[in-house]
């Protein structure tokens, strides 16, 4: 490792994740979400390791991030699913992105901004309340989608949801929206339309639910190896895809009662060596886990210490023999003793998607697989 600070993304466990995942929900189509720069793992490289991996659909949340895809030369099938007001649709509909309505009004103004046939599929609104149509909300965005689809402006593809607590597979919510889901389905039916593709399965839902697989699932988070929930129980092996580390800029040995960083919230109790470690909260390192968070040096886990800064986090040596330019390892999958990025989502009280999508800064991002 030459650069200061690097997260290091393995495509072939990626792939091998997306391909274990897949024979987990055989009977149906599978969907790799790569929204938010592929949980920041990058878009472009992913989404091509997702396809090499037999992934029959890529999903996004916005728009751009449909058209992202296709400009890095992405041809497959794509859904994305969210947009405020006032998007010219058109671009997505050329591009043969199929497009999501979670309202009537929503519907319509996809229907009234494109020329061809536009592929869209509905949302409603099973529990999560979120993005989707609900309540009376949701007769009303069938009817639209009749009367766009007699009209030759659309074309409906599938139906879905998203549940809010299938990491908690004993939650009753689950069963609730199942049941929910299962409604809105035959109520597409009841208004002339061919649901299409049914899909309502998350990552923690893949592993957990099959009875929510249907027609096709969608896994995000699993895909990068890391968990969906504290404690699933399943049968597939995941991988952690990124690795992040740094570089030792400093090292010192101070004595006892040497306070550290800002605020002074950390004191030694003992001669210790200190190792300076050019990562902060710029970069998007959690600075809620100071004091809690460890890292790897040279196979050994070793505690960081005091407040995490915006451009530098400090780490108690110990007496190891460390000397500046070492590699320090924030998280990975393990190989080398360093923790996981649920161990620092657990420092930080937060979930392990916002320790990888939150990165960013002077962070520099290399391939491995590509």
């Amino acid at each position: 490792m030459t650069v200061q600070a690097e997260a290091v993304v393995d495509l072939d466990a990626y792939r091998s994740n997306v391909a274990d995942l897949a024979a987990a929900a055989p009977g149906a189509a599978f969907m790799a979400v790569v929204k938010a720069d592929a949980y920041g793992h990058g878009l472009a490289p992913v989404a091509r390791a997702a396809r090499d991996a037999g992934a029959d659909w890529l999903g996004v949340a916005t728009p751009d991030e449909a058209l992202a895809l296709r400009a890095a030369g992405d041809v497959g099938p794509v859904l994305c699913w969210l947009s405020a007001p006032g998007r010219d649709w058109a671009p997505l509909v050329e591009a043969g992105v199929e497009v999501t309505a979670s309202s009537a009004q929503q519907l319509e103004e996809i229907a009234g901004s494109v020329r061809g046939r536009a592929r869209v599929q509905l949302k409603v609104d099973t529990g999560l309340a979120r993005n989707g149509a609900f309540g009376a909300q949701w007769p009303e965005l069938l009817a639209a989608a009749a009367r766009a689809q007699a009209a030759g402006r659309v074309e409906v593809t599938g139906v879905w949801s998203h549940l809010a607590c299938a990491d908690e597979p004993a939650h009753p919510a689950n069963d609730a929206q199942e049941q929910r889901f299962a409604q809105a389905v035959e109520e597409v039916r009841a208004a002339g339309l061919d649901p299409g593709l049914r899909h309502l399965a998350n990552s923690a839902a893949l592993l957990t639910r099959s009875s929510v697989h249907l027609d096709l699932v969608r896994a995000g988070i699993a895909t990068y190896g890391i968990a969906p929930g504290p404690g699933l129980d399943h049968d597939v092996d995941l991988r952690a895809v990124m690795t992040l580390r740094g570089r030792l800029a400093g090292v010192k040995d101070v004595p006892a009662g040497t306070a550290v960083s800002y605020g002074h919230t950390w004191t030694t109790e003992r001669d210790t060596r200190l190792g300076l470690v050019p990562l902060g909260y710029a970069e998007g390192i959690l600075r809620a886990a100071s004091g809690r968070a460890q890292v790897a040096v040279a196979g050994r886990r070793v505690p960081q210490v005091g407040r995490i800064c915006m451009d530098q986090l400090v780490v108690d040596l110990g007496d190891l023999p460390a000397r500046p330019g070492d590699v320090v390892t924030l998280f990975g999958p393990g190989d080398e003793g360093e923790p996981a990025a649920e161990d620092w989502a657990d420092a930080a009280g937060t979930i392990g998607y916002e320790v990888v999508t939150r990165l960013g800064g002077r962070i520099e991002r290399s391939y491995r697989g590509d």
